[in-house]
């Protein structure tokens, strides 16, 4: 299990696996919960690079951020570790 601790966003952390290079058990803790619950849904068995590309550079509510970007984030630093 990853844990990521993410940074100027909602949510607090974000819990998450990666099996066989497929993403499951996406957990958003804080943050809005329905719209997290559906974006994790929709993450589950992707691959870490088709997500990257999918959230990367997304922003929130004129932040330079978001949880969606923050999840790319976390994903590109468990890449980078491999």
């Amino acid at each position: 299990m990853y844990n990521y601790k993410t940074s100027g966003v909602c949510s607090s952390e974000i819990n998450f696996d990666i099996v066989d290079n497929k993403i499951t058990n996406v957990c958003f803790i804080g943050g809005c919960n329905g719209n997290l619950q559906g974006l994790a849904k929709l993450l589950e068995g992707l691959e870490p690079e088709e997500a990257i590309k999918k959230l990367e550079g997304i922003s929130c509510d004129g932040k330079a951020t978001s949880c969606p970007d923050q999840f790319a984030k976390a994903l590109k630093g468990v890449l980078l570790k491999k």
